[in-house]
């Protein structure tokens, strides 16, 4: 072969090596560019069923709400209570509807449900009116309100019966626009067609409802009233998570942050036990003024149960005072997944004082307290000066709506939503089988508030 074949050759063999690259290039970079596309979808179409969840969820809670406070209000026995009862249910029934329109489902599908809604804020907003002009409901306005209850409970449902269908990813949202009519229009077909005054809707300031607990939710003061004892520093702080788990569990105590921002200002830590999986460590915050505990998580799996609620109330009661909180009487829980959330409230001469509020979670294969949330005792825990009541409980009792049945009574102090504490009687009673707490006021028997209990298969909660 000559030199220039030779010179040609090699050539070729440059150019060919030089387009093979190029092609390498080309088509990895089109490979990148449509994982990364692929990828960028995904995250919105995540994004976008993140938003159609919350906003499901969020209609799914203000209904159970409406529902709530229609049944409150039938056992009302003040006009004054009556109407703020209705009051709620007037906000919670548009904040329904507000999170209905965030759904995607066609308006025609909605339109009796949201007409449903309307009416039931409307007819709360009415008589919301006439109760604060001091009128109780008649007997017409009782029985409406009865049959709006029955409504609300079958649109729960359907509601709920939607939620189980979607978590199990039997439905999608993009499937809603053909199955959603049925499962929406089951609930709202019977509605009642009876079309009620547009009212100029103008209040500002409203509660908000309890869920997991009376008062369990309280907010958090200005100046936390348990929060007591010096200012600590990191490695001070540090002890008193080793003392919260046992120094004979504990290895090590890492990751320190200090958190300045919240009104109960905190170091939190990462720790990890002896003789147990890297993987199961526990996060727990304490307070920068005395190191009290504030909340805490430990990750370990519940596989079993072996303990009953009975036994786990008593190890997370002994496990409350050895750290120091005395005292403490449990009040509701929870049990799900081999676990038991209980609240505790504290209790001083023979009165339950709700504000005190701590939550521990337990696990039921061996009693282990694995979360531990104290925002509410940290905020509010004082020793108070409980004066006499001036009213008795028979004169306290007088006040309930007699449609209720009284099944037992106590005294205990509940906080408002406006930072303050009002000692009352707590009646425990029933009304077409279903449970309530009445908290009438010890010193001048005005009726405070109500709560509905629910008993759950899971446990006893209250709204």
């Amino acid at each position: 072969m000559s030199f220039r074949e030779k010179l040609l050759d090699l050539k070729r063999r440059l150019s060919d090596r030089k387009m093979y690259s190029i092609v390498v290039v080309v088509i990895a970079a089109v490979a990148i560019w449509g994982i990364y596309q692929y990828r960028h979808a995904a995250k919105l179409r995540q994004m976008l069923d993140n938003q159609y969840n919350r906003s499901f969820y969020e209609m799914i809670g203000y209904v159970n709400n409406v529902e709530t406070l229609l049944v409150k209000s039938l056992i009302t026995s003040t006009p004054a209570r009556t109407a703020a009862t209705l009051q709620e249910a007037w906000r919670q029934a548009n904040l329904a509807q507000t999170s209905l329109g965030q759904l995607p489902v066609s308006q025609p599908v909605l339109a009796n449900t949201s007409k449903f809604l309307t009416q039931v804020g409307d007819l709360a907003y009415a008589l919301n009116n006439q109760n604060m002009d001091g009128k109780t409901l008649s007997e017409d306005q009782y029985k409406t309100l009865e049959k709006l209850h029955g409504y609300a409970v079958s649109l729960n449902n359907s509601l709920n019966d939607l939620q189980a269908q979607i978590a199990g990813g039997r439905i999608r949202w993009g499937e809603l626009e053909s199955k959603g009519p049925t499962l929406f229009r089951r609930t709202s077909a019977n509605l009642p067609a009876q079309q009620f005054e547009n009212i100029d809707k103008t209040f500002q300031d409203y509660p908000t409802l309890i869920y997991d607990g009376p008062f369990s939710d309280h907010l958090v003061t200005a100046e936390p009233k348990g929060v007591t004892g010096d200012q600590l520093n990191e490695d001070q702080a540090r002890q008193k998570v080793i003392s919260f788990f046992g120094a004979d569990r504990v290895e090590s105590v890492d990751n320190a942050e200090k958190v300045d921002t919240d009104p109960i200002k905190t170091y939190t830590f990462t720790v990890k036990f002896k003789n147990v999986p890297e993987d199961q460590t526990a996060s727990i915050s304490v307070t920068q003024k005395g190191g009290h505990p504030f909340w805490m998580i430990y990750n370990r799996p519940v596989n079993e149960k072996k303990i009953g609620i009975d036994q786990a109330k008593e190890l997370g009661r002994q496990f409350l005072e050895s750290r120091g909180f005395k005292n403490m009487v449990d009040t509701y829980y929870l049990a799900e997944d081999n676990t038991a959330i209980i609240n505790y409230a504290y209790r001083q001469e023979n009165v339950t004082i709700y504000p005190d509020l701590i939550k521990l979670k337990i696990a039921l294969d061996n009693g282990e307290i694995i979360g531990f949330e104290g925002k509410g005792y940290l905020s509010a825990h004082t020793e108070r000066t409980i004066p006499a009541p001036k009213i008795t409980l028979e004169q306290a009792r007088a006040k309930i709506n007699p449609k209720l049945q009284v099944l037992s009574s106590g005294l205990a102090i509940i906080p408002t939503d406006y930072k303050t504490e009002i000692f009352t009687y707590e009646f425990k009673g029933k009304l077409n089988d279903k449970d309530f707490l009445v908290y009438i006021n010890a010193e001048n028997g005005k009726e405070e508030n109500i709560l509905m209990i629910v008993n759950t298969p899971n446990g006893i909660l209250t709204m």
